[in-house]
């Protein structure tokens, strides 16, 4: 029997998908990558009333044979120049132990199935710089930096 891969939407009522969701978010902050501290049961707390408030907050849930594997946290914008909204992804997350076998490239080849059946107009993410495993699985789904090159800066308050 082969394995059995699937992807469901977070429910913020689901106690196993919002706990699947913050433990692999915790996963990713522990991470390089993430290099930020795992939220703690307020933080958690907080952030699950918060994005389940939010109004175009969605999470993406990956299982493998019934176990969460990974997700991802994107939010419906709008572009006004071309007149529809789009997915911007936030955070794309594979468990360490599921990682280099494909699975996230899945999970943003899904992001791109229901950007298309909900009819949205493009997709946008940002990635590290000294992420190239990332940009390399990106690159080769189509995606691209901006033509101009954008830059993505913040302003922390």
């Amino acid at each position: 029997m082969g394995a059995e891969l699937h992807f469901e939407l977070c429910c913020w009522d689901n106690n196993r998908h919002t706990r699947a969701f913050l433990d692999l978010l915790n996963h990713y902050m522990a991470d390089p990558m993430g290099n930020f501290p795992p939220l703690d049961n307020s933080g958690q707390e907080k952030l699950l009333a918060d994005l389940s408030a939010h109004p175009t907050a969605e999470v993406l849930l990956m299982s493998l044979n019934g176990q969460y594997i990974g997700m991802s946290t994107f939010f419906v914008n709008y572009s006004t120049f071309l007149l529809k909204p789009y997915i911007y992804i936030h955070d794309v997350v594979v468990h360490k132990a599921q990682r280099n076998q494909g699975y996230g490239k899945l999970m943003i080849r899904e992001l791109i199935r229901l950007a298309r059946e909900r009819n949205y107009c493009k997709l946008t993410l940002e990635v590290r710089k000294d992420n190239p495993a990332a940009q390399k699985v990106y690159s080769n789904l189509g995606f691209e930096a901006g033509n101009p090159e954008m830059l993505f800066w913040s302003k922390r308050l």
